[in-house]
């Protein structure tokens, strides 16, 4: 091999293994936004420096899905209606979740199931409120878990209805 082509190939390999991720590539500090539902009064912090691109509305419900630029995540801030009133655990139960969840806590007023399917984990947390359960559903790499912890978190903290 020629020293220009062993060059070239050094820099490509150097500059795929600098590549960041979507949350490596964020700013020091996330921006964050307060994001509400006008048809149903939920509410969310999302961070607009990482989900940069919106993605329309979610398929039945109210409310709004995002993407990282490269689309490797995505959030969907959804309200679905509860018109029965239906506790957490008959909701979820009703909804037929997957196999294999890895995470479930479901309480008197929400419930929060999460697992890995084809290397991304998925993470649904659901606030039950009068007529409407109001929710938020991420999808990220499970390679990045700890990168995204602190986002799930403060995402699922902040999910609120008025």
């Amino acid at each position: 091999m020629d020293l220009r082509r062993h060059s070239l190939v050094l820099t490509i390999a150097v500059v795929m293994l600098a590549a960041p991720s979507p949350l490596r590539a964020a700013p020091a500090t996330i921006d964050w936004v307060r994001y509400s539902v006008p048809e149903t009064g939920a509410a969310v912090d999302i961070p607009t420096s990482i989900f940069t691109e919106s993605a329309g509305q979610p398929e039945g419900g109210y409310g709004g899905r995002f993407l990282t630029s490269d689309r490797r995540a995505d959030l969907t801030v959804q309200s679905v209606a509860n018109e029965a009133g239906l506790s957490p655990a008959v909701f979820l139960a009703r909804k037929n979740p997957p196999q294999g969840i890895v995470y479930k806590r479901v309480t008197p007023r929400f419930f929060v199931v999460s697992s890995v399917r084809n290397g991304r984990i998925w993470y649904n947390r659901c606030n039950l409120a009068g007529r409407f359960a109001h929710c938020v559903l991420i999808n990220y790499p499970a390679a990045e878990k700890r990168q995204w912890d602190s986002v799930v978190t403060r995402i699922s903290n902040t999910l609120a209805s008025r």
